[in-house]
């Protein structure tokens, strides 16, 4: 099965936020309480968070001549070699056979390995510490549709369909456009699901230049210490079970048997 992705075209992202909008509309997310200027510049709110999936970033670029808005959307880039499924102890996280990560909440503990170990700093727990990030609307995907930011940006700045085909678009672009425009998400972490042709280097939109996957729960990401004590809590939450579980079991008083009946 092919591979869907999607590419956002920051040449042709005017940031009206209508993906912003697009995306709590469809998951059914409150607004935040932000302020102006919360993040870099205009951007706003300042960062993802766990009822904000999506977000489009601002950055100036200064030359000698005038100063540029450089804007690009910010989600879960749908990494091939995922960190947030390679690290999750309890198998929350899983891969589609279309390519995209999912998430299952009901089993997320709120540990958030996935969290620290993204190398796109993506994932954020909710208020239920849960962990939040883009779900690449799976839900509409796998009922024929597009996911709710491709269908409501008005400039075509988001394209979704086949990653190869994708590709393709954006390597013609590329040679269009010229310059110091490229593209970001062919083979970073295995390949992304979220191409981005850019403008600029990757610094510049605040993107890592080489990000790397974890391939599993990293044994030194604790220092030694912290070993210990995360070994000695859940042995010590262990025994704290089976005492509960074997005060549970013992046998009712004769007196408050009677009192019961």
């Amino acid at each position: 099965m092919a591979r869907l992705g999607m590419l956002i075209d920051t040449s042709k992202c005017t940031a009206c936020r209508g993906c912003q909008v697009a995306c709590k509309q469809w998951n059914d997310l409150p607004a935040e309480k932000t302020k102006f200027f919360a993040g870099s510049g205009y951007q706003n709110p300042k960062d993802l968070s766990g009822v904000t999936l999506t977000l489009v970033t601002f950055k100036e670029r200064v030359s000698e001549k005038k100063v540029e808005w450089l804007f690009r959307k910010h989600q879960c880039m749908q990494c091939q070699e995922a960190s947030c499924v390679n690290v999750c102890p309890v198998k929350a996280m899983s891969k589609h056979s279309d390519g995209y990560a999912i998430r299952d909440e009901a089993k997320c503990i709120g540990c958030g390995m996935c969290v620290m170990n993204c190398p796109f700093k993506v994932p954020k727990l909710n208020e239920k510490r849960k962990a939040h990030s883009c779900k690449f609307c799976a839900d509409r995907v796998q009922n024929n549709l597009m996911p709710a930011c491709a269908k409501t940006c008005l400039s075509g700045a988001i394209l979704f369909g086949k990653k190869d085909e994708l590709l393709a678009k954006a390597k013609e672009r590329v040679n269009i456009l010229g310059g110091k425009a490229n593209i970001y998400g062919e083979k970073e972490c295995g390949g992304l699901g979220v191409l981005y042709l850019l403008l600029d280097n990757p610094e510049v939109y605040g993107l890592p230049k080489a990000p790397k996957s974890v391939e599993g729960i990293p044994g030194a990401f604790f220092s030694p210490f912290e070993q210990i004590a995360l070994l000695t809590s859940g042995f010590g939450l262990c025994l704290n079970k089976l005492a509960e579980r074997k005060e549970a079991l013992k046998p009712i008083p004769e007196q408050l048997r009677k009192k019961e009946q």
